[in-house]
């Protein structure tokens, strides 16, 4: 009988490795993104989402190219879930005074307005993290650029990444290679990276910014660089003044970008990386780009998706904060 017995034994151990291997297959499945992830527990999230950005960008056109870079700026850090709106306290340093963010990063006002109409409608149940992604495309849209698959899911941080703001966000002072590294970094080709710079066919940069290239560039268009030298002066003084980083159509999104770029009005120096008269690696790409508009947006589209997957917390990883600025108590 001892040999029938442990033969049983061997069996039942098998039947429960492979039932705990199912069990962990289907969590690993469950805990994926999904664009209907709401349908059942907020059925109206996504709409309240659009109303409010729709009328916040009624209010202030920037507010399209504002909360697109929000997006940038928590997904390049640590990935999307939601760290960048995180205040700073006491003991707790967010990402809002990063240099790349501070004073310059806005739209939180307009999350906190969609956290608060959400939570009145579905309370504990949409992450801040997806208010983030959600509020990105709505604002592209607003502004006449494409839609894309919003896969939801995210679950917010309980903490925040300063260094890391500072050091994985793309400065506007890199060159190609050092751009190419960048987004390499987090897992986007050049392509792609070129693809996501179109992003600048919205929204405005501060002349602290582009002060150096309008002034001691060659690579620029002498009538575009006197025309910014109006606003932007050699001195500190209008450090804060703001120009369109698309001069032609600053807000609509579309693929003037590329064309800009062609014409060396490129407001950035890393902007003009993208195309050198005298040859580049990307040159092809921004000339297709400006003949194609409908494949920009496609590119773009499918980019912005691929941002949106990067290094989310989902399953019981995280929280559904209360309010957005603050870890939940």
């Amino acid at each position: 009988m001892a040999p029938k017995f442990s033969s049983l034994f061997q069996l039942n151990n098998k039947f429960i490795v492979l039932l705990g291997l199912f069990s962990l297959l289907m969590c690993i499945t469950s805990a994926q993104l999904s664009s209907n992830f709401y349908s059942t527990t907020c059925p109206r999230a996504l709409s309240i989402i659009q109303s409010v950005v729709n009328a916040a960008v009624a209010n202030d056109s920037r507010m399209g190219a504002s909360l697109l870079r929000l997006q940038f700026h928590d997904c390049f850090v640590d990935g999307c879930d939601g760290s960048v709106l995180l205040d700073d306290i006491a003991n707790f340093t967010g990402e809002k005074t990063a240099l790349p963010n501070f004073q310059s990063l806005r739209g939180f006002d307009v999350i906190d307005n969609i956290k608060s109409a959400l939570e009145k409608a579905c309370p504990r149940v949409v992450s801040c993290a997806d208010i983030v992604v959600a509020a990105a495309q709505y604002g592209v849209v607003a502004l006449g650029g494409p839609s894309w698959n919003l896969l939801l899911g995210r679950r917010d941080s309980t903490t925040a990444n300063f260094t890391a703001a500072n050091m994985d966000i793309p400065s506007p002072f890199l060159n190609l290679s050092g751009l190419i590294a960048s987004f390499a970094n987090k897992g986007f080709t050049t392509q792609e990276m070129v693809t996501l710079s179109g992003a600048h066919t919205i929204g405005r940069a501060r002349c602290i910014l582009f002060r150096n290239r309008i002034y001691n560039e060659t690579n620029i268009n002498p009538i575009f660089a006197a025309i910014r030298r109006t606003t932007c002066t050699a001195d500190t003084a209008t450090d804060n003044n703001l120009a369109p980083l698309d001069i032609t159509t600053p807000d609509i999104f579309d693929n003037k970008y590329y064309s800009n770029l062609m014409l060396k009005e490129g407001l950035l120096h890393s902007d003009q990386q993208l195309f050198n008269a005298t040859g580049g690696s990307t040159n092809s790409q921004v000339l297709g780009y400006t003949l194609n508009p409908i494949a920009f947006r496609t590119d773009f589209a499918n980019a912005m998706v691929k941002m949106g997957n990067l290094s989310v917390l989902m399953g019981t990883n995280g929280q559904i904060r209360l309010n957005c600025r603050k870890v939940n108590s």
